[in-house]
This record gives C-alpha cells, structure tokens and sequence, in this order.
C-alpha cells in the first residue's frame, strides 16, 4: 500500500500520552471480564455498550449505562510518529473520497473526529477501553482508537502476514470505522437503534446489528475503490490481506476459536463470508447503492 499521495487530516486528536492505564470495572465487570470480551468479539463496534451489556447478561448483573456527552477537548492535530501520521492520511483521504461522493450528492460531508489513546480514556459514550477495539459514537461523532489493536491483528489474530502487508487492513479497519459516520451522517444508525429498541427479541436487535456493521464494511469497500482510482495505492495482495482481516474477525471464527461452536443469533457483526462478501461489494462496484444491506434478502 502506497499511501503518501494522501492528504493528511487534521481532525487527528492525540491522547496517547494524557491516557493511563485501563481501571477496573465497569458497571460491575472486572478488567478480565472486559478484557474477555474484547477477544470474544475483538470488534468494529458502533457502541461499546453493546458488548458490556452482553456481558452483563451473561454474568447475571444489570445493565452497563454508557453515559453520552461529550468527549473532553483535546488538540487535534496531525501526529508525527509513523502509526499516527499513517492513521492522519487514510483519515484525510476518506475526508476527500466521502466529500466527493456527498457532493455528487447534493449533500455535505462532515467529517469526524478521531481520538488515539492508549488503555482507556473518557469519550461521548462513556469510557472507552483498548479490549473493546476500535468504535464510532454517535453521541460526540468520533471514532476511538488504540493503535495496538494494530499489532494484535497481526500477533493474535493472523489477520494480516506482516507489518508491511497489515498496512491496508489497517487502513481498512480506519475505513470501516468511517463507514459507521457515513451510516451517522445519512441517518442510518439512527433509524437502526430505533429498530432495535422496539426489537421482539436480542436475537432480532442482534440480526439488525448485523446489517449495520456488514454496511460499514461494504462502505470501507467504496472508499477503497474510489481511493485506488484517485491514487492508485494498492499494491498486489492488499484486498487479500484486507479479507484475510475481515475473515479473522468475522463472528463465527471468533466463536469457534473461544468457545468451539457458533450461535448464529448471537453475531453482531457478521460471518467471516459476509464481511468478506460485503467488503467486496463496495469495492467492486465503487457505489454506495450496493451497499444497501437493509434491503437484502440474504446477506
């Protein structure tokens, strides 16, 4: 992956040196619990809400409130280490991409924040731990990220071969994370929530989840298509390790590698095909219609 035609963005907000190290629980949850959380999922998430009050139902404790609001101010700027200054580009071009495809549109783009930390900080939807990975809130429209989630999808995960090779999944995790703001922007997530609160059953709210992130997959898939014809960037290999990445976090990997079986009604996020289906999709085809999950019959 090329990526220094890349305009770098300057809504990059660096906390990573204010950021201590990850408390204890929340709402009743230890950090091991939390922690055991994150590998079950290890997910692209819109809410971590979602995850920690699965948790809680399955321990037998209530449920987690993620306090909305605003994340506290911090400078943003425009990160000078090589995984900073990496992030700031695929951000900045995604600004560009999704302003281009808005405007064609006869709408704005406006773009979201990005906040890098390390071990926990406190966001718009409550704190926010590394083991939750990488997520968008809606509350303060900013994605949250601790960049060692990177070395993990290479080290835990196998989802990438090599440091080099892992560069456009990175890319492709910042991109999904931007899909979930473009679901925010056109009023996506807002009707899903609605959706999922008036749900008959968790396995129903679970199945809308579902059509979310494999969304947001399929709309990382339109940024990179519209990317490669603006820039050309992508080296042989990089949709491979892309959908090697989607494979690896796919629900019923996940599941099958911490409990040695899949429970189809409990994925939030798709199976490793469908991620993968779906990326595809996007990148193929270059045009958000094909991105319509809600209107799938089959996903």
């Amino acid at each position: 992956m090329r990526w220094d035609d890349f305009r770098r963005s300057s809504n990059v907000e660096d906390e990573r040196g204010a950021s201590g190290g990850v408390p204890g629980g929340a709402g009743g949850l230890g950090i091991g619990t939390v922690i055991v959380i994150g590998l079950i999922s290890w997910y692209f998430g819109v809410d971590p809400s979602v995850l920690l009050n699965g948790a809680q139902i399955l321990t037998g404790g209530g449920p987690v409130t993620q306090q909305g609001g605003q994340a506290p101010p911090v400078t943003a700027g425009t990160p000078t280490d090589p995984s900073g200054r990496f992030i700031a580009l695929v951000l900045g071009d995604t600004e560009d991409r999704w302003s281009e495809i808005f405007t064609a549109a006869g709408r704005t783009y406006h773009p979201p924040k990005l906040r890098l930390f390390r071990g926990a900080v406190q966001g718009g939807c409550g704190l926010a731990r590394s083991a939750m990975g990488p997520f968008y809130c809606p509350n303060d429209q900013r994605i949250y990220l601790d960049t060692a989630f990177f070395s993990d999808l290479q080290n835990r995960f196998d989802a990438c071969d090599s440091s080099k090779a892992c560069q456009f999944s990175e890319a492709y995790v910042i991109a999904h994370e931007v899909g979930h703001h473009v679901q925010d922007e056109l009023g996506t997530l807002g009707r899903a929530t609605s959706a999922q609160k008036v749900a008959s059953s968790q396995a129903q709210a679970n199945a809308i989840q579902v059509r979310v992130e494999l969304q947001a997959d399929c709309l990382a898939g339109v940024w990179a298509n519209r990317a490669q014809k603006k820039h050309n960037f992508l080296d042989p290999g990089d949709v491979d390790q892309a959908l090697q990445t989607a494979s690896a976090i796919g629900d019923d990997r996940l599941q099958k590698e911490t409990q040695g079986y899949a429970v189809p009604d409990s994925f939030t996020h798709g199976s490793s095909e469908q991620r993968k289906r779906w990326f595809l999709s996007g990148f193929k085809s270059g045009d958000v219609a094909a991105c319509n999950t809600f209107a799938a019959d089959s996903l």
